[in-house]
């Protein structure tokens, strides 16, 4: 498998300077370091990936060897193992990489783990969990638009408190105010400092010697509150409307989440949706379909004639302009596509059969070949 290109991985240009090859490399880091995505082993290679490319592009020989000769022109630089090209850069080439530039205070290693700078952020955390919750809607509700009322169970801010939790803040005892702990491992590869928030004070140094009564020093209690969510025309299966601080309370007086409302569309027993259309299945009987006429439809407004041509064939598709979906973030609607279908009898009286014959014998040959295909016409009706 071929591998990809180095600027390409860090998200920089080729002209991108040493500070801008740092910096985009700690934010992957940060995003996809091990001690953040326990067993994910996808996370886990793009760390590597991330790693090895900050370590060409960092240093200005082996950075411009890589730009003249690409991937070639680096297999042996150090840190990649037996073999070069990176086959041997493995995840504790990749860790102690991370370490060295971004150890104990370097700026990505406590933005991650919460220590230095990070751990004065209060509110950061204690910041409030968001929330989901599925919405179905109809597709009416979807091809207009609706204002709905969802009922969900979160955390509020306890009101006997304020959400402060209680009184009397003092130095965590377990991490001596720190905010986090350390602990120390060797294997093979040396020594490897770990380092997380203190689970005693939450990461904050503090700890609370007289906690509310009400919320047991956490801040908040639960409820069950009612949302107003307006859906906007045109949503589909999958968008999802954030509505911003209505998810959980913070502890002890953090910011609250915000409630994601994930939209899931109802089955619609006459219409199948297709982008901002609604296509339909009518069926005519012989007579409407060769003589041609006027048939009353459904649409999601209500009812409405629909001309059928003389001489339409079983599968021809229809078009009602402006009687689909409303689009979202614009204008408009979608059309009402009417797929024509021809009804066949089961039973027929004497009468019916006695006319069915004389047309047997007066109507002469089916032609060989259709002009166009039933998924022809299905194509051009949907602009596929």
């Amino acid at each position: 498998m071929a591998k990809r290109d180095y600027y390409e991985i860090l998200g920089v240009e080729r002209g991108a300077s040493e500070d801008e090859v740092k910096k985009a490399y700690r934010q992957l880091a940060i995003k996809f370091h091990p001690d953040k995505n326990p067993g994910n082993k996808q996370a886990e290679e793009n760390f590597k990936e991330a790693t090895e490319a900050y370590e060409v592009l960092k240093d200005a020989q082996s950075r411009a060897q890589y730009d003249q000769y690409g991937h070639a022109g680096v297999s042996g630089h150090p840190g990649f193992g037996a073999g070069g090209s990176g086959a041997g850069f493995d995840i504790n080439d990749a860790l102690r990489a991370f370490m060295r530039d971004f150890g104990m205070g370097g700026s990505g290693f406590e933005e991650m783990f919460g220590g230095g700078q990070r751990r004065r952020g209060r509110q950061d955390l204690y910041h409030g969990e968001d929330l989901k919750i599925r919405l179905k809607l109809t597709l009416e509700e979807i091809a207009f638009g609706t204002d709905k009322s969802i009922k969900i169970k979160r955390f509020k801010r306890c009101a006997t408190c304020s959400g402060k939790g209680g009184s009397s803040l003092r130095r965590c005892p377990q991490c001596n105010g720190a905010g986090q702990v350390q602990q120390v491992s060797r294997s093979m590869f040396g020594q490897f400092v770990s380092v997380t928030p203190c689970s005693n004070c939450g990461g904050t140094g503090e700890v609370i010697s007289s906690p509310c009564t009400t919320c047991s020093g956490s801040g908040r209690v639960e409820e069950q509150a009612t949302i107003s969510v307006k859906i906007p025309a045109g949503v589909s299966e999958g968008n999802y409307i954030p509505l911003r601080g209505e998810g959980n309370a913070g502890m002890r007086g953090g910011e609250s989440g915000d409630l994601m409302v994930m939209i899931e569309e109802k089955p619609h027993e006459r219409f199948v949706r297709h982008g901002g259309d609604i296509i339909t299945e009518v069926p005519i009987t012989f007579a409407m379909a060769a003589l041609g006429g006027d048939i009353d439809i459904e649409t999601l407004e209500g009812h409405v004639k629909l001309k059928i041509p003389s001489g339409t064939q079983s599968g021809r598709m229809l078009k009602l302009r402006g009687q689909g979906l409303g689009r979202l973030r614009s204008s408009g609607r979608g059309d009402l596509l009417v797929k024509v279908s021809l009804w066949t009898p089961t039973s027929l009286t004497d009468e019916q059969r006695v006319l069915y014959e004389k047309l047997h014998r007066i109507e002469g040959e089916v032609p060989s070949k259709v002009s166009k295909s039933i998924f022809e016409r299905l194509r051009e009706s949907l602009g596929v």
